[in-house]
């Protein structure tokens, strides 16, 4: 929990503070006094009596009582600190910079669960440990630099790792990116990530809290309350980009199946993102030029104009913007023609628009009216304009930022000459601006934003499963793979279509039905886990003298039972499954299959619960969608009824929790039919 003591202390002592300004504590304690923080600041330091002019008691006991405890000693003594401040001083929250815990040993670890054990007794908050500490407008509890003028506009940026928090504002600050509060949480003992932005949540106030929050994430210990709070927050008006480390898998994992070799734990992080609103982000500039984007008014259609005065910079651009799935459409007609007249010989309005090295800014100002009033196709505009040096460029910026402040459709500005325009380029973050050195990390971050979709409500479903028959075959079942006839019960239960199918399990089982046997069949052996790697799959089987042989063959396989035999269908095939993932729960993937899947892993994935309008979004960002609505003459594919089994999907794993992995594959798609041809579900309980 977050306590008011941390947020908004009255007092603030800080242990082992020091007049040594290069060790934390007395950078930390110099960074207080700096940042004019305006309760009772005091020092424990066992050697001194006065510290960078704060009153240092040499023991605790004669300390008064203080709110906020910041922590700068060795690990083996924070134990007994923290348990007599929190006892006797009424201490309620604590921030531990010290290292030395549960990230370096055992022995570590315990100290810091006594830690835990005692800040949860008193109902306090922690920090940490091992963390750089809280920027906020009350207090400047941070060790570190930088230590950014904070704007209440700016970001809330909560992150797992110290470091990376200083090295993005370091990266940040000069390029215009502000900041509100900073929170490093570190070992994230009692309270992380998740923690600090559910309290930004529930205390948010759409007047005063800032709409932008940033996130870095190490580990995800707990996806509900990240989901839960992220989507609350981007209802209430927020934008929230995060970076999640830490994805790569050491070793291999077996899988059973399509899904489970298919997925991952970075797969869940990018489902748990995109069901949240959440823009995911891949490393620091990423993450800087998304905030940059969200500075800016939203992208409301995907539809760019490229102005320049450099021909590169705008053919990168442009050609990055077209591969992230925006657009950079030709600009024509009488206005264009216009527009054109109105530069210098050899300009191009068609888009980009280039308007020469020896463009003005008068220029600047017309083309960017005329994009904003008279070019309706066009959503927003990148401003390319740099400098050779041959002459100052505050007049461009000038009539750059104040198009920014009075145009109708988002402006974002690419100001390359860091160096070469370093003044003119202060001059306008000054004005309060984020700017873009490069064209390419734009196009890029624009992109991530525009197609990263609010979170989805979940419609009510129109239909009733059978959750009885669903519980009695889970209930009832071993762990392990299920029946096939058990499958069918389950697929049934929920609607999901399927084909007509029949397992024998011996010879004269198959003997009695084949009078009544419509061929051709698929013949399919029971009991081996990949069928196809064992010879178990045989297709278009036309008569008993076949079946009869095949059926002999494959109970020859070894760990064969039984074999499954349905109708031989066609038509377009689908993909469809889920697995369960340790914290995140199920994770739904689904897709073109086939070689898409086989070959170039065309699949997306959302979180369950998921219903149809959030699945459809999805599937309508597959690379093969195409193939749904009809290629050169052949039928599409229904993608609603495509959506309707993935949210029926969804319901089954909701209904049976213990759905560790499940494959619809392949589903066949022929007109307005979709069915499931084969089906295998594995359970644990």
């Amino acid at each position: 929990m977050i306590t008011k003591q941390l947020t908004h202390p009255e007092s603030i002592v800080v242990v082992g503070g020091s007049n040594d300004i290069h060790k934390p504590g007395g950078s930390i304690l110099r960074n207080l006094i700096e940042g004019d923080f305006s309760g009772k600041l005091y020092v424990l330091n066992p050697k001194e009596d006065v510290v960078q002019g704060i009153i240092s008691y040499r023991s605790p006991e004669k300390l008064p009582d203080v709110d906020l405890a910041i922590i700068a000693i060795a690990a083996k003594y924070a134990p007994d600190t923290v348990e007599y401040l929190a006892y006797n001083k009424n201490t309620r929250a604590f921030i531990i910079l010290s290292a030395g815990f549960s990230e370096e040993s055992e022995e570590g670890k315990k100290l810091e669960d006594r830690i835990v054990k005692t800040v949860n007794e008193v109902g306090a908050s922690l920090i940490g440990p091992n963390c750089v500490g809280v920027l906020t407008p009350q207090y400047h509890g941070v060790f570190t630099k930088p230590i950014p003028k904070l704007d209440k506009n700016g970001c809330d940026f909560i992150s797992g790792s110290g470091a990376t928090a200083c090295f993005i504002m370091e990266a940040g600050i000069p390029k215009g990116l502000t900041f509100a509060n900073v929170y490093s949480v570190g070992n994230s003992a009692q309270m992380g990530v998740e923690d600090v932005l559910k309290y930004m949540d529930e205390s948010f106030d759409p007047e005063t809290d800032s709409k932008i929050k940033l996130l870095y994430l190490e580990s995800i210990e707990k996806p509900d309350l990240l989901l839960k709070h992220a989507s609350s927050l981007i209802k209430k008006g927020c934008r929230i980009a995060a970076v999640k480390a830490g994805t790569s898998e050491a070793g291999s994992r077996a899988a059973s199946s399509h899904t489970g070799a298919l997925s991952s734990p970075d797969n869940a992080v990018s489902a748990l993102f995109k069901k949240a609103g959440i823009v995911r982000c891949f490393g620091r500039e990423d993450l800087i030029s998304v905030a940059s984007v969200f500075t800016y008014p939203e992208l409301k259609g995907k539809n760019i104009a490229v102005i320049t005065h450099a021909g590169g910079p705008a053919v990168m651009m442009t050609d990055t913007l077209s591969n992230w799935g925006l657009s950079v459409p030709p600009i024509e007609g009488k206005e264009a023609d216009e527009l054109k007249e109105k530069l210098f010989p050899g300009s191009a309005v068609a888009n980009p628009i280039d308007f020469l090295a020896t463009g003005t800014a008068e220029q600047l100002g017309t083309i960017i009216d005329y994009v904003d009033r008279k070019f309706d196709n066009i959503d927003a505009m990148a401003v390319i304009f740099g400098t050779p040096g041959l002459f100052e460029i505050y007049d461009v910026y000038d009539v750059l930022e104040e198009k920014i402040r009075t145009s109708s459709k988002p402006i974002f500005p690419v100001l390359p000459s860091t160096l070469t325009a370093k003044d003119e380029v202060e001059t306008f973050v000054s004005k309060g601006r984020a700017y873009f050195p490069d064209e390419v990390n734009l196009a890029i971050a624009l992109s991530r934003v525009y197609y990263t979709h609010k979170p989805f409500e979940k419609e009510p479903e129109d239909f009733t499963p059978d959750t009885k028959k669903v519980r009695d075959v889970i209930d009832e079942a071993e762990n392990g793979y299920l029946s096939p006839e058990n499958i069918q019960v389950l697929l049934d239960a929920v609607g999901l279509p399927r084909v007509h199918e029949q397992t024998y399990y011996s010879k004269n089982e198959l003997v009695k039905n084949l009078s009544s046997t419509e061929y051709p069949v698929v013949m399919k052996v029971v009991g081996p886990v990949h069928k196809s790697d064992v010879g178990g799959v045989s297709l278009n089987i036309k008569d008993d003298e076949s079946m009869l042989s095949e059926f002999d063959r494959m109970m020859n396989i070894d760990d064969a039972s039984g074999v499954l035999v349905q109708p031989m269908l066609s038509g377009h095939e689908l993909y469809a499954g889920v697995t369960r993932e340790l914290k995140f729960g199920h994770i739904i993937m689904f897709g073109l299959g086939g070689i898409f899947i086989e070959v170039f892993k065309d699949v997306r994935s959302v979180l369950a619960p998921a219903g149809e309008k959030e699945v459809l979004n999805e599937v309508r960002q597959l690379r093969g969608y195409k193939l749904f609505t009809g290629v050169r003459g052949k039928p599409g594919i229904d993608e609603q009824k495509f959506a309707d089994i993935i949210s029926r999907l969804s319901l089954l794993v909701e209904l049976a929790p213990e759905i560790t992995e499940m494959d619809l594959n392949p589903l066949l798609a022929e007109g307005d039919k979709i069915t499931a041809i084969d089906a295998r579900i594995r359970i644990e309980k």
